[in-house]
């Protein structure tokens, strides 16, 4: 692939956005990054621009700092305005910017055909956990005794799978193979500078059309089960199980708190509660708050009103925060922040990072944090079996393992 930024989102039911060729970038670090953003959407607001919040621009935000190790050095902020923008949805392809000419022809007929040839260089990759299992089950412990204490209700706690001295040879293709395996409606694969997203995600971050502000956070996850009986039986007990149901409705709470201070009075409204999604790998508790944002509302004022995501952080927000920034044991970066797009009208949508796979080709270095809401009822053992199951399709993807 060409040295340009490319990004991809991809809804795996036909549809998708593909954005790729030289245009105007913005990339920055905490501490003055939104408003660097702010200008940059208003230089480019006739424009279609691609890029990506990372988590710790919670730093700006509120007055919080990520001090833990971070092996990649991603930006925290990166967005840039393609050349090209192609809408494909079965086998059209429709420009949306940029000239229909043979360049970008050639471009994405190249970009599809490694999805649909499905042969890809195969690859093993060592990954380790940057925490040991009893690590980590003592740290929910100890993150529940802050629960007990009432310092939160709720908290994301999340662990790293890492490969070090890795020299990826088709990142592209390992995003192919990770999505045969995920198939998750907010799918999304990135690249730029040498540094890549290979991402899985299921879950929407928020979403604006209009006035219409959608926030559609997860919380609740059940694997898929060996056989069709399993399957519906592990899919009733997630609908039913009273942990993941609480886990679900005090991040609903959050998110429709967040929204209050930009929306419209009395406009916020839960559309649907424990809503039960289920993908290639797991089952999912889904809800979806919407609400009416109040007029001449920024992207800048949304993002400070609701990020990071409720669901990857947990309540009250900012304890929670503190709480993963002592607990944790590597940086988020890119991982639980949000990719998308937005639009010339100034409409967008993001998703939230998780599932994904963070690799750096100048550090050689490869990431798959994944994680989950600790709450008092929490047992740490499920918790970590609930963090296996999250990163195992994703392992045996790269690997070629059962593919």
């Amino acid at each position: 692939m060409k040295g340009f930024p490319i990004v991809y989102l991809n809804s795996n039911d036909g549809s998708g956005l593909l954005a790729f060729g030289e245009g105007p970038v913005v990339k920055a670090n905490t501490g003055s990054a939104l408003s660097e953003l702010y200008q940059f959407t208003k230089d480019h607001k006739d424009n279609y621009m691609f890029g990506y919040l990372g988590y710790d621009l919670k730093n700006e935000i509120e007055d919080l700092s990520s001090e833990n190790k971070d092996e990649h050095n991603f930006p925290d902020l990166f967005f840039y305005v393609p050349k090209y923008v192609v809408e494909l949805k079965s086998e059209n392809l429709k420009f949306l910017s940029g000239e229909r000419d043979s360049e970008a022809l050639d471009f994405v007929v190249e970009f599809l055909e490694k999805e649909i040839a499905a042969q890809y260089p195969k690859q093993e990759i060592n990954f380790q956990s940057r925490i040991t299992k009893e690590e980590y089950l003592q740290k929910v412990k100890d993150l529940q005794g802050h629960i007990q204490k009432g310092d939160i209700y709720e908290v994301t706690f999340c662990q790293e799978y890492f490969a070090e001295n890795v020299d990826l040879i088709d990142p592209l293709g390992e995003y192919f193979k990770m999505n045969n395996v995920t198939r998750a409606p907010f799918s999304s694969y990135m690249q730029f500078d040498g540094n890549y997203i290979l991402c899985g995600s299921p879950e929407r971050f928020l979403q604006k059309t209009g006035d219409d502000l959608v926030s559609q956070p997860i919380k609740g996850t059940s694997k898929r089960g060996v056989n069709q009986e399993e399957d519906v039986r592990l899919r009733d007990l997630l609908t039913k199980d009273p942990k993941e149901k609480a886990e679900n409705v005090m991040i609903v709470d959050l998110v429709r708190n967040d929204l209050s201070k930009v929306a419209k009075k009395g406009s916020v409204n839960v559309q649907e509660l424990f809503g039960i999604y289920s993908f290639e790998t797991v089952h999912q508790l889904i809800s979806t708050i919407h609400a009416d944002q109040k007029e001449g509302t920024t992207i800048v004022e949304l993002l400070k009103a609701l990020f990071p995501m409720g669901s990857m952080t947990g309540a009250p927000k900012i304890s929670a925060m503190e709480l993963i920034e002592e607990f944790e044991s590597f940086k988020r970066g890119v991982y639980s922040g949000a990719i998308g797009y937005i639009k010339p009208n100034g409409d967008f949508d993001f998703n939230v990072v998780i599932r994904s796979i963070l690799y750096s080709k100048e550090n050689r270095y490869l990431s798959c944090p994944v994680g989950g809401a600790i709450t008092i009822n929490s047992d740490p053992e499920k918790e970590y079996e609930e963090c296996i199951t999250k990163v195992d399709g994703i392992m045996k993807a790269l690997n070629n393992i059962g593919g």
